[in-house]
């Protein structure tokens, strides 16, 4: 109860804190809060497979560029400007994507689904990279700013620093709402039955392909909103969005954070994202800039050397003596 407690405080200061930030901090400040938070969001639907069901899957960032692909592509073909027509069909696509992989990836277990799903996201880069329909490997680029709304013949148009950060905020906080109500909820509670022990979940009369077929496909379903976010913040989608790499880079995210814990992985994409930002800066690092992916190996092994569950475990060591204490 005191950790709930203080994980409350923590999650309610956070929040106010951003909300402050939109127009407290200059746009360089917010741009980077932005990109923390789309990979949050994208980090979260990788935790809400692995952190429950145990599953890695290496297909998140196809999910992750579905999403983007399907702004550009709606309004290049047919015509949509929409803020929340394009988002909902870049979640739509990436769902419909997501469990269409899953349904045949979730029939294999342990290292095999990893080369499923890297497999699958593979095809879908390489579509991305050869096919001429969605730009090749230039990618697709937005012709027009979103727009949020029209009223009284005026467009209000989904751009601007403080736009796109609130926009992102919102997105996160819903996406955590969401995760934490299934997570509470039976489905959750079976969710994490099956990742302990799937053949007894079976036994007692659950179906887990079914199970995990589900979160499968919300986790890319999120991974499609935040392609989405990242699409309308630079503009464009690309390949490289759908490569294994990024898929590493999330997977990386979560275990930083904390396997099993969605504040963690939150935690976990700010750490990843503000430490690239710091070491690859001159007016920090200096002539070490140059070398800043040296200092980030180095440091992300370190990271993982020290922080063995992660930083969410850290916190939670930490935090025990002082409940005790409190109790």
């Amino acid at each position: 109860m005191i950790e709930r407690k203080y994980r409350r405080i923590a999650v309610t200061a956070s929040l106010l804190a951003l909300s402050a930030a939109a127009w407290l901090l200059p746009e360089y400040y917010l741009d980077v809060l932005t990109t923390v938070m789309i990979f949050a969001i994208l980090a979260i639907s990788m935790e809400l497979v692995l952190g429950t069901t145990g599953l890695v899957s290496f297909g998140q960032a196809a999910f992750f560029g579905v999403g983007a692909y399907a702004v550009v592509v709606l309004q290049k073909y047919l015509g949509v400007d929409n803020l929340l027509a394009v988002g909902a069909g870049a979640v739509v696509a990436s769902a419909a994507v997501g469990a269409f992989v899953g349904a045949l990836s979730l029939r294999t277990r342990h290292v095999y689904f990893i080369m499923v799903t890297l497999a699958f996201a593979q095809m879908m880069y390489h579509i991305a990279h050869d096919t001429p329909l969605v730009g090749g490997s230039d990618g697709m680029y937005l012709g027009r700013e979103l727009d949020i709304a029209s009223w009284a013949g005026l467009e209000f148009a989904f751009e601007g620093t403080t736009v796109l950060f609130l926009g992102a905020l919102v997105s996160l906080v819903g996406c955590i709402v969401i995760a934490v109500v299934l997570l509470r909820a039976k489905f959750g509670r079976a969710l994490k039955g099956i990742g302990s022990n799937e053949r007894r979940m079976a036994a007692v009369g659950y179906l887990p392909y079914r199970y995990k077929l589900a979160v499968f496909t919300i986790g890319a379903a999120m991974a499609g909103l935040a392609g989405f976010l990242y699409c309308a913040k630079h503009g464009a989608a690309s390949p490289e969005m759908m490569g294994w790499q990024k898929s590493g880079v999330v997977l990386l995210m979560v275990i930083i954070g904390g396997i099993g814990r969605l504040w963690g992985a939150v935690c976990g994409a700010a750490i990843y994202v503000l430490l690239q930002e710091v070491l690859s800066s001159e007016d920090v690092m200096g002539p070490l800039a140059a070398h800043w992916l040296l200092l980030f190996g180095i440091a992300i092994i370190l990271i993982v050397a020290c922080w063995p569950k992660g930083f969410a475990g850290l916190v939670e060591k930490w935090m025990r003596p002082k409940a005790r204490e409190t109790a």
